[in-house]
């Protein structure tokens, strides 16, 4: 009975590191299957380590250099585009890593790398131009202050709402238009109520997003109902 019970500690242990090594093997699986996500996130972690060891006025002066604001986009535009995408005002970067794994990762997975990042690219280039002209008509109408020309305006979060709105696609109906109506509302709101640029960039973005169905015609669809009852079984 002794030699039982001093074995039993043993072979808990045993089943727990194989539980690790299953899970572990299973994150590398996934990781794998959505490369560019992870990939992207690799370098904002790179970007959020700066950001977060940056003085207040160091990285105030250093992201408007790495801006898609007005002043950016007419003198270097295609280099404010990329760098305003690997850039973030804060070091938030457990939480792209969040939003990166439920929604970048299952549409990489889905569409494919490149046509998962054709829409977050889209995405976020289209909705910059859109929120950009509205704050250029601002100022040159004398609507919006002149120092509106060279705020900050960096991150992914245009890139995310593309990616959010054309996984509508991946329900089935009706979680299609559950979801799809709760994601519009979602950004319709913030909008409606504040009148920001960056609100008018993420509802533009979802906008895009779902133009992009027509790329996700013969891809398969999910039930969500269906694959919980299947997990319980």
């Amino acid at each position: 009975m002794q030699q039982r019970a001093d074995q039993h500690p043993a072979a808990e242990h045993t089943a727990a590191r194989g539980r690790v090594r299953r899970a572990l093997a299973a994150a590398a699986r996934w990781v794998r299957s959505a490369p560019g996500t992870y990939v992207w996130l690799l370098i904002l972690a790179v970007t959020g380590f700066v950001v977060g060891h940056l003085h207040h006025a160091q990285l105030q002066q250093f992201l408007e250099m790495r801006s898609t604001n007005l002043d950016q986009l007419r003198t270097r535009p295609v280099h404010a585009l990329v760098a305003s995408a690997i850039w973030t005002e804060q070091a938030a970067f457990p939480f792209y890593v969040v939003m990166f794994t439920l929604f970048h990762a299952p549409a990489e997975r889905w569409l494919g790398t490149r046509r998962w990042l054709t829409v977050a690219l889209t995405a976020h280039v289209l909705a910059t131009l859109i929120s950009q002209g509205v704050v250029a008509w601002g100022v040159d109408s004398g609507r919006l202050p002149a120092n509106m020309a060279n705020t900050v305006d960096v991150g992914v979060s245009y890139a995310l709402a593309g990616v959010q709105g054309v996984l509508t696609y991946r329900f089935v109906r009706p979680w299609r238009q559950v979801y799809g109506g709760c994601l519009l509302v979602f950004y319709l709101v913030p909008l409606l109520v504040g009148h920001t640029f960056t609100d008018l960039g993420h509802f533009s973005s979802v906008l895009i997003g779902l133009a992009f169905r027509p790329i996700t015609r013969g891809r398969p669809v999910w039930d969500p109902v269906a694959a919980w009852r299947e997990r319980r079984r």
